[in-house]
């Protein structure tokens, strides 16, 4: 301890000196320093007068005016841009400007350089075929209260009613939530966007896991005709009771969104003294998986699950108690096939002499989509699917096996986010951090036939500051798409634009500002005159407005 006390001493009286020696040599300097910034170049006198435009929305190809100062000074030295766009100037004073809006601007600052200086001037609002729905009743959106995982929308479902179901990681939508009675994970809206309880009964949503509803699927053939299923990350519905946890991931709703259930007697009664718990009230889908699940497909009478898995689950009622459930567990690797009881159909994707599925991809598989023969594509970060090459992408046939005749090719060389398919067009949409696909140039996006092969009337720009996250076609044959980069090609795109089928840029639809944040699923209504898109994700700012994870956008024909 003596010792401890002698170093420390040393140590402060070593400091106290060097302090003073800079103090004394601060008290020998004569003046100031010499100014660190001399020598840099004088800030010109220009500047904008004009803090906004007239009118407030301009069309692109337009003429504009603003109000400006000093310009004559340097006249035949200067640019000015829209947004990074540079214009044509037509005419100018030292007092006025008048300039043409770039054709392939988007809404953005307008600004002139000269003498390697730049000099700031008002928002240029772009009247295009683009706009944020003002008339879209979601305000405050998802957003979590407490602990959570987060607070995105992973999907939706459009009801005949008109009437849409979003679910995903959130616990309180539009404030209607409360750590007492959260949305968990469920809710309704109406058409145009209005928070709606009428006619459900969601009550707490999903509890446990990552209480995170992220694919529902309506049933629309059969004896549960109209009833939903529903899955993600969670192990009860609507209940906080821990002997009511007898969920894996995945069950069916009545179509007001209620769990379905069944009364069982096969159960063990350890008390026959207490005579109520001869039998239970369990989940009427008796199936689930080990882990999370990030897609759902229902065909025919099927009901089929992707995601993050090991094994497959289904209560074992002979041997379970009102109180305790024991399940039979069947290894099955990222998908599986139930029927609709929620047994498994060991004719997909497994191998009854090893009594397992196989052994599915090297990898994570990120999102997937079925085609209307019931064939599922699933797309990730792996490379090999039950040990066969399959960069990326896989189609598997009804028995689960690889298919083929699917012309991906040697697909892609990094790995793939998200998959969409419009059935209007016949085509497949794919995005990730991929720069080539089957041997073409794909900057982070690709099209593709139905049967895997490259579209080759599609040629994308170079996609830079980040890549396309999701990228969707429109009924009309464009294409939406969105993501973390800030260029497509030489045009200034911040996360969002819409291009032709080709891939050229379409003119009149990037009108619409930054955009930040990633998109999970969307919703798209043709009008007579216009679509209406409904973007649900992670989603924090489009077009200088603040959002909560959902928005509507309309297009223009």
């Amino acid at each position: 301890m003596l010792r401890n006390i002698k170093y420390r001493t040393k140590l402060l009286v070593v400091l106290i000196i060097g302090i003073t020696a800079v103090l004394g040599a601060c008290s020998k300097s004569k003046g100031l320093a010499e100014d660190p910034y001399a020598g840099g170049k004088q800030v010109l006198d220009i500047g904008f007068v004009s803090k906004t435009t007239d009118p407030d929305f301009v069309k692109a190809g337009s003429t504009l005016d603003l109000k400006v100062r000093g310009l004559m000074k340097y006249k035949d030295s200067f640019k000015l841009f829209v947004n990074e766009i540079e214009a044509e100037v037509l005419n100018y004073t030292d007092t006025t400007i008048q300039f043409v809006v770039p054709l392939t601007a988007s809404t953005g600052s307008v600004w002139i350089t000269a003498n390697e200086q730049s000099f700031f001037g008002p928002i240029v609002k772009i009247d295009g075929k683009v706009a944020l729905d003002a008339s879209f009743k979601a305000v405050n959106g998802a957003s979590t209260i407490g602990q959570g995982f987060g607070s995105g929308i992973f999907n939706t479902a459009l009801l005949p009613n008109g009437n849409i179901w979003l679910t995903g990681y959130f616990n309180n939508y539009e404030q209607q939530g409360t750590e007492k009675t959260p949305n968990g994970g469920i809710v309704q809206i109406g058409a145009e966007g209005n928070y709606l309880t009428t006619g459900v009964n969601f009550g707490i949503g999903a509890v446990g896991g990552l209480k995170a509803i992220t694919s529902v699927n309506r049933i629309a053939t059969g004896l549960e005709n109209g009833k939903y299923i529903v899955a993600g990350s969670f192990y009860a519905y609507n209940s906080r009771r821990e002997n009511r946890r007898n969920i894996s991931n995945i069950t069916r709703l009545n179509a007001n969104g209620s769990l379905d259930t069944v009364v069982t007697e096969d159960i063990v009664n350890p008390k026959p003294e207490i005579k109520w718990k001869d039998k239970d009230t369990i989940p009427a889908f008796n199936g689930g998986v080990s882990g999370f699940i990030r897609k759902t497909f229902v065909f025919g009478e099927k009901v089929y699950a992707v995601g993050s898995f090991t094994f497959y689950m289904r209560m074992y009622l002979p041997n379970s108690t009102y109180d305790e459930k024991i399940y039979d567990m069947t290894p099955m690797s990222q998908v599986v096939r139930m029927n609709m009881d929620g047994s498994m159909d060991s004719t997909f994707h497994f191998n009854r002499e090893a009594r397992r599925s196989p052994i599915g991809a090297n990898g994570g598989i990120a999102d997937a989509i079925m085609q209307a023969d019931g064939k599922l594509i699933l797309v990730g970060n792996f490379t090999t699917f039950n040990n066969e090459p399959a960069n990326r992408i896989v189609r598997l046939n009804l028995d689960g096996s690889i298919d083929k005749t699917f012309q991906s090719g040697t697909a892609a060389n990094g790995d793939i986010y998200s998959i969409r398919y419009n059935a209007n067009t016949n085509k497949i949409i794919v995005t990730g951090n991929f720069t080539s696909y089957n041997g073409k140039s794909s900057s982070t996006l690709a099209v593709l036939n139905a049967d895997g092969s490259t579209d080759n009337s599609f040629t994308g720009e170079l996609i830079t500051g980040g890549g396309a996250t999701f990228a969707a076609q429109l009924n009309s044959g464009k294409i939406l798409v969105t993501g973390s980069f800030n260029k497509y090609g030489n045009y200034l795109r911040q996360g969002f634009m819409i291009l032709e089928p080709d891939g050229k840029i379409a003119v009149g639809y990037n009108n619409t500002g930054g955009f930040q944040g990633r998109v999970y699923d969307m919703i798209e209504t043709e009008g007579s005159n216009e679509s209406k898109v409904i973007l649900v994700g992670e989603i924090s700012r489009f077009n200088a407005s603040i959002l909560h994870n959902i928005v509507r956008i309309t297009i223009s024909k």
